[in-house]
Order: structure tokens, then sequence, then C-alpha cells
């Protein structure tokens, strides 16, 4: 048996599979992947590590647990969030509904945004109300706030979220409402904007808070469950949740802000190609993360994530943009600049009433699954095509744990091809080609959408399908360099044991640049930092600032870094020039001469990071195999089936298929692949 002291777990829950990882403070990595299981989630995590645990003698307790989850998000898309009330001051109920009157598609009269989270009758109104700065103009009236509390305990709310005008500037009537709260309704979950999003503007500022307030309960309950199940079963100490801007936050944190474990999972993956980036030497990377139900792509340029303020959840697949918006609700936290597409492994196959293939986004998931999997599903979807391609090994996916029939692929394409009156390759070749395509567009949204040229980039690919697909969407944007990591298939699962504690804080901080003291800045950084350790963070751990900056009457800012305190003209005047390179970057130009103002004052407290077992070795070898792949033209080729290791001896040209525990590397005619120092394996053209 194996001591479990110092030993470290992941788990990252997929539509389709729960990605699980064990490390040692050796470096031991052990992987497994499992069918997720829809009905409870953490059942998937708790017997999977179970059976990791018994298959390589690993005796728990772990000591620590580090998970990324969804349940967040799908309360959100599939409107099973917390009946929740709004109080805010008189006046302000219907901020929610008339939002920014944007649009994501300009000449669509029909479009309509989604409906509130909270209904109109919920939106309650307090006698209250304070200027601009903050200066009371009308007491806070508590008789109206206990009246407003009692309509919403008879409506049966579970929580409340509490968002008053300019707050941000004065706490106090906002501070008293939470008191009334908490104590007249004592069971219900209770957020208030001082808590989640003490910044400027109202409407992201309330749809922030209700974000909060509509998954926390939901996300209390799955916690709590998780926690209760892993102490039960005796298989962690301690748990620790992923937050969407790729830091780790406590349980008890999580559950006071769950809004910013919206979109944890995507995070996982882009913090572990940031430090596969910096092991490598490798700088620039666009990150290709395609699992059961969507693809991911972010960016690692010059070894740094980028984030973004700008994002939007409720409208499906999203794709973070400062010119698209009114799709979703607003969630004006810090998160990983990360663009989707419900493009994934179980995404469906169909034919429009126009007779053209169509791929996703609704996904098959985890129940039933693809047709292939033989566990009730009949859909034809993406694993079948590459399935019936020869892609994928008929012996199974995730070790041979989940077998899969080529004759239920056969039979669910089949219908597809006799209506489009193509051969079962040809449409199978077809359903690749159109996935591909679909996820194109989520790269290209992070990098030329962006200003950035792919060509300078080498594509990470990872997730279950992510290497599958990757050489030919590298072909289509000039790629000549795709990288698959060591244990490709759990690699976001890897990424959560790279992340660090982290502890984001804002504050509205509205001044000229040209004109502000450097004595007033320092003041303003001390009473963030303190109210920051107010709340227990921050103890020795690494302190960085950042400042939202616009030019005058411009609506909207950037977000660039800035020197720490104490301040001198000659740093407000490097901060000054690196955002007039942020705004030439994202905008093509800058404003010259134009004056500038300071907007927010943004402090991160980042934690010390852990060292983390990473997969260098080739691994296990395998008996080399051939067997017949289709790659166009209905066509197929004699395909050698190789393991990683086999790389060792020097580079193999394609076509090829790489199996691995948890994923297939697919190397079409005209690639190559080698191994390289770090255990990567190395795809280039021509």
């Amino acid at each position: 048996m194996t001591d479990h002291a110092g030993w470290r777990a992941a788990a990252d829950i997929g539509g389709t599979f729960t990605d699980l990882v064990v490390t040692s403070p050796g470096g031991r990595l052990l992987t497994a992947k499992v069918l997720s299981t829809p009905d409870d989630y953490s059942r998937a995590i708790t017997d999977g590590l179970a059976a990791l645990f018994a298959q390589d003698g690993v005796t728990g307790p772990v000591e620590e647990l580090v998970h990324a989850t969804t349940i967040a998000t799908n309360a959100i898309l599939e409107g099973r969030g917390a009946r929740t009330a709004l109080l805010t001051t008189r006046g302000f109920r219907d901020v929610l509904e008339l939002r920014r009157l944007r649009t994501p598609q300009l000449y669509d009269l029909r479009f309509a945004p989604p409906p509130p989270l909270v209904e109109r009758r919920l939106r309650l109104e307090v006698e209250e109300r304070l200027d601009a700065e903050g200066g009371v103009v009308t007491p806070l009236d508590d008789a109206s706030v206990a009246g407003a509390l009692e309509r919403a305990r008879a409506d049966g709310v579970e929580a409340v979220a509490i968002c008053l005008l300019h707050s941000y500037r004065n706490p106090a009537h906002e501070r008293r409402v939470r008191e009334l709260a908490v104590e007249l309704l004592p069971e219900v979950f209770v957020t208030a904007s001082i808590d989640v999003l003490p910044e400027v503007r109202e409407y992201e500022r309330t749809s922030t808070t209700v974000i909060n307030a509509y998954v926390g309960p939901v996300v209390r309950r799955y916690l709590g469950s998780l926690g209760r199940r892993l102490e039960e079963a005796g298989l962690a100490r301690c748990l620790h949740v992923m937050q969407s801007n790729g830091g780790l936050m406590s349980v008890p944190a999580a559950a006071q802000r769950p809004a910013a474990i919206i979109e944890s999972g995507p995070a996982a993956g882009v913090i572990a190609a940031q430090a596969l980036a910096r092991r490598t030497g490798r700088a620039n990377l666009i990150t290709f993360d395609m699992g059961g139900t969507t693809a991911k792509a972010s960016m690692v340029e010059r070894g740094e994530v980028s984030r973004t303020t700008e994002y939007e959840v409720g409208a499906g697949i999203s794709v973070s943009s400062r010119l698209v918006k009114g799709g979703g609700h607003a969630l004006k936290l810090p998160v990983l600049d990360v663009a989707e597409v419900g493009a994934g492994g179980g995404s469906v196959v169909w034919v429009d009433r126009g007779g053209a293939l169509k791929v996703g986004p609704r996904s098959a998931g985890a129940a039933p699954g693809p047709a292939c999997y033989g566990l009730g599903g009949a859909e034809p979807t993406v694993t079948d095509a590459n399935l019936v391609l020869g892609y994928l090994s008929p012996a199974g996916l995730a070790g041979g744990s989940l077998t899969l029939d080529p004759e239920r692929a056969d039979a669910a394409l089949r219908p597809i091809a006799e209506r489009l009156g193509l051969s079962l390759l040809e449409v199978a070749h077809g359903v690749h080609r159109v996935v591909n395509a679909n996820m194109i567009r989520a790269l290209k949204a992070v990098s030329t959408y962006r200003g950035r040229d792919p060509r300078e980039f080498a594509l990470l690919a990872f997730g279950g399908g992510g290497p599958v697909h990757a050489a030919p969407i590298a072909g289509e944007l000039d790629i000549r360099e795709v990288v698959v990591p060591p244990a490709p298939g759990v690699f976001s699962a890897v990424g959560l044991l790279e992340a660090r504690p982290e502890h984001h804080f804002v504050q509205t901080f509205i001044a000229d640049l040209a004109c502000l003291e450097p004595a007033r800045l320092d003041a303003a950084c001390a009473r963030l930092l303190d109210s920051a350790r107010a709340l227990g963070a921050g103890a020795g751990a690494e302190v960085a600032w950042d400042a939202d900056l616009r030019y005058v009457g411009q609506a909207f800012e950037l977000t660039v870094p800035a020197p720490p305190p104490p301040h001198h003209r000659a740093g407000l005047a490097a901060l000054a020039a690196a955002f007039e390179e942020a705004h030439l970057s994202t905008y093509g130009h800058r404003a010259g001469s134009e004056p500038m103002e300071m907007v927010n004052l943004r402090l991160l407290l980042r934690g010390a990071g852990r060292a983390t077992g990473s997969a260098t070795s080739p691994g296990q070898g395998r008996v080399a195999t051939v067997r017949r792949a289709c790659f166009g033209d209905g066509v197929q080729l004699e395909t050698g089936v190789v393991g990683r290791s086999d790389l060792a001896g020097g580079p193999a040209a394609g076509p090829l298929v790489i199996e691995e525990r948890d994923s297939t590397i697919v190397v079409p005619p005209g690639w190559r692949a080698s191994l390289d120092d770090a255990g990567c394996v190395i795809l280039e053209l021509g």
C-alpha cells in the first residue's frame, strides 16, 4: 500500500466524462476517466477516486481535492437556479429588464434576450437614495425593507439579492438591508452587491449580484453533498474549487460567491497550458480543448493568460466580446478569456430542412451518450463518425473501460447517408469536417478576431477529442505545429493542481490621471488592501495591482497592470503609456493627447503554488498494429496504430493513429509526429 501523506487529487466534471488525477509529492501521476453521472455529479468523483485508489494501492484520504464544476453554469443554462428576489432602490426595479439595449445580431428584429433571472413581481423596491458621490438623498426606511422581505417570504424565495443605487460609494444602506434580510429570513441565501461587485455601472452590478444569488443555493447544496461524500468515503481531507479567473478558492468562499466559479472547468485547461508553456519554452499557444459537449479555445501569449470582465452567461455557448453583447446575463467578474462552441464528441448529427449536414450544438452527453457506447443512445454523433472513419479503436475509450460498437455507429449514421445520397464514409468524413469548421470559429474568436496571427502560435490540443481533430484544424489556420501534452484527456484536471489560491478585489476610484495626486492613490490602495485583509485574505500572499482606465468620455475601459504603492509621477506616466498600448492592441488606434481617467482599482492576492507531478515519460509501449482509416474522398488507407512511447525512436509520418489511455492522436497524411523532451507529441505539417 502507498502512504497518502502529501498526495493531492483533482476532479474535472464534463458533460460526458469526469476526469480524475492524483499526484504524489514525488511527482507520481495517476489518472482516470469515468462517465459523468448527471443524476448526481458528485457520485462520479467519489466512485472514480475510490476505484483509482484501489487500483493503485493508495490509502485515503488524500491531503486535498481540487475541483472544477459546471454546476453553476448548468443552473443558469437550464433555468434551474433558486427562486430569487431582488431588493433595490425605488424606481430601479427594471434595470435587469432594460439591460444595455445591445443585441448580438444587429439586423435580427425578432431577437429576444433571455428573461431576467428574477421575475418582475419579485423585484422589490425599498425607500432610500444616494447620490453619485455617496451622499444620502433619502434615508433608508427599515419598514419598507421589512415589508419587501415579508413579500419575499410569502413567495417562497430561496435567495435574496440586494443592489442599491451607488452603494459602491457608500455601503451603509446596503449593509443595513443585508442585516435585516439575514435576521428576518435566516434560511434564505442572502447576497449584497458590496460583497460581490462594489463597482460602478448599475446593470452589470445588479446582474452579477442576481447571478450570485440565483446559483447560490444550488452550489451550496452541491458542495455540501460532495464534502459529505468525500468525508464518509475517507477520500480527501480538504476541498478547493477552481474559479473562473484561474485561481483556487475554499468551499466556504465558493458558497458565498458562487458566481466566481461559473466558468471553472474551462479555466483549468488554460492554467495547465500556461504551466506547460513555461516548462517547454513555448511562449505563444492557442489552446484547443474538445470534450464530449463543447470545444473551448483560449490563448497563452508571451507566457501569460488573458483575462476579461466582459462576459455573459445564459446565452447558450459564450464568446467573450467587447462588441457582441446582449445575448445573455452580464457577469462582470474576472474570468479567463475563453471562447466556447457547442461541438464535442457527443454532438448530435442532423440534417436541416434545406438538406445541409449539421453537427450540434445539442449533445448526447453521458446519458444516453453516442450510439456506439451501447448505453441506449440511438442518434448519430461525432464519436460515431470518428469510429466509422477508423480513428477510434473499438476496444474502447477511457482505458478500455468503455468499449465501442462499430455496428451501432454504422446504424446511427446510415439514415443520414441515405438521405444525402452519400456513402457511409463520405458522411462520416463530412461530419468530421463540419464539426472542425464549428470549432475553428472558437479558435478564430481568440486569435484573428483579436488581431492575432494564428501562424505565430502553436496549437495545444487536449481533451478527449482535441488530439483527434487538431491536425486538420491547424492546417486550415496555417498553424504548422500541434502540441499534444502527456495525459491529454485529463489535461484540464492536471491544470487544477497547477492553480494557486487567488482573491480578487475591486473598488471604484474615478480620477483624472493627469491631475491625480500619488498620495491619494496610495490611500485608496491602502483602504482596498485593508478591507481585503479584514476578510482573512492575503496573509503571505503575492500582491498585484491593476487599474481600469479609459479616455475621458468613453463608455468602457481597459484593464492594465498598475505599479504598486508608493506611487509617483513617473509611475503614473508609465500607467498611461500601458493603457495607450492596450488601446492600440484592442481597437487598432490610440487617441494620443486625449485626457485619460482611472475608473476602478483592482487588487489580486495570490497564494503560494504547489509542486505538481507531470507525466513527462512517454508511457508504456503497445504492440503496433495496422487498421484502415479514411482521411477524405471516401478512401481508406492502411494506417499504423502505435503508442506514445513508440515515437521515442524518432519521427513517424502519417497516416498514423497514436492511442493512449485517455485520448487518441490522429496524424493525417502530410503530417509527421515526434516526441519532445517534455513527453509531448509534436505534430508538424510538411
